[in-house]
């Protein structure tokens, strides 16, 4: 039966330890196993295999909405084995299914490696937290871990979080969470923004910041004396904040940057990486706190200069993506390659390892001509 596929299935990526599981159409049910892609031994998967596996797991509501809208995304709970975030989609005239797999337990600051001034700036009672980086970068299980720290150790605040779909279930510890699906209670990130100021919140999370009327409500919201989280595709913090900016008309766009300039208290990028050392994953991080200084920047639309900022900026806790990537290299955490992959800058990485007289796949420095051999 499709159910007990989809068990076994479901039973073999939490065994694992794997992060997703992929289904479609042509090919064998597919695991993403620290990073990698990996087949399992079981038949390939036709289009009857595909809606069985479908309706398996989907609610009504989100089988009607795939077959209106062409896909849906949704939380959905293993028995108490386990959550997954899931997403189908058409693709072909056939169905796709991505499962996530969203860890069982919450992590610590040190256990996911986020820079320990993330504490003390979570403290503020007003201001805007950006976590951003590309999909599958870890930004939601940094997210939950912030959270659960202020729900563990502040009795004197309301958490609402806005999520699609809700992935980490938090309890009520010292503070209040109350956390809302967009969806399911209630339509768009926007609509629960404009609502959410009469529930008298101290923090609130929007799980994305997707369109304009969401970003200018956030910052509103960060304006008006409230602790803000928020994620964006985007990587490195100087591109965070032009692609905060460049989301209003330029009519508004000095007006946004001198909001943001006072609202921002900081932005945290992130990459995950497969590791060399040992099976699994470790995040690189890019981290700018806004001082007086990187306000002026922001103000002044001069964002191109936020880079050598956080390079003078250690001493407030600040770094930059490239210098993390080059200090997991060095420990010997993460391949070369990895490192160049996922760099900002990747030619100046090269001409550091070039320096040391490594090689970076099938590239080779020649430490004397310094010339690239094929």
């Amino acid at each position: 039966m499709a159910t007990m596929q989809m068990d076994r299935l479901l039973d073999t990526v939490v065994q694992t330890g794997a992060s997703d599981l992929h289904l479609t159409v042509g090919r064998r049910p597919t695991v993403r196993l620290h990073g990698h892609l990996k087949e399992l031994q079981t038949k390939v998967l036709d289009s009857d295999d595909m809606v069985q596996l479908m309706k398996a797991i989907s609610p009504e509501q989100k089988q009607q909405e795939l077959a209106e809208m062409g896909g849906c995304d949704f939380g959905f709970s293993y028995g108490e084995r386990a959550r997954f975030r899931v997403s189908i989609f058409k693709q072909r005239g056939d169905l796709a299914i991505v499962c996530r797999l969203i860890p069982s337990r919450l992590l610590t600051f040190e256990q996911i490696g986020l820079p320990m001034i993330c504490q003390e700036l979570i403290r503020r009672p007003r201001g805007m937290f950006l976590v951003t980086g590309p999909t599958g970068s870890g930004k939601t299980t940094s997210l939950a871990t912030m959270i659960d720290y202020i729900n563990m150790n502040f009795g004197d605040k309301h958490i609402v979080t806005m999520e699609d779909p809700i992935e980490y279930y938090h309890k009520h510890k010292k503070a209040i969470i109350n956390q809302r699906e967009v969806g399911t209670d209630v339509p768009t990130f926007a609509e629960a923004l404009r609502r959410v100021l009469r529930s008298d919140p101290d923090v609130i999370l929007v799980g994305e910041m997707r369109d304009l009327e969401t970003i200018e409500a956030a910052i509103r919201a960060a304006e008006t004396g409230h602790l803000v989280f928020a994620t964006l595709h985007t990587t490195g913090a100087a591109k965070t904040i032009d692609r905060v900016v460049d989301a209003f008309p330029v009519s508004q766009q000095n007006q946004i940057r001198v909001q943001l300039s006072t609202a921002l208290l900081c932005v945290l990028s992130q990459v995950l990486l497969s590791r060399v050392d040992q099976p699994g994953l470790v995040a690189a991080y890019e981290f700018l706190v806004v001082t007086p200084a990187i306000s002026n920047l922001i103000r002044e639309a001069k964002t191109y200069r936020i880079d050598s900022a956080i390079q003078t900026g250690k001493k407030f806790g600040m770094q930059l993506l490239d210098d993390h990537l080059w200090a997991l290299y060095m420990k010997g955490m993460i391949s070369a390659e990895e490192m160049v992959d996922k760099s900002k800058n990747p030619a100046d990485l090269r001409d550091k390892i070039h320096r040391m007289g490594r090689t970076v796949g099938r590239i080779e420095w020649d430490e004397e001509e310094a010339d690239v051999k094929g």
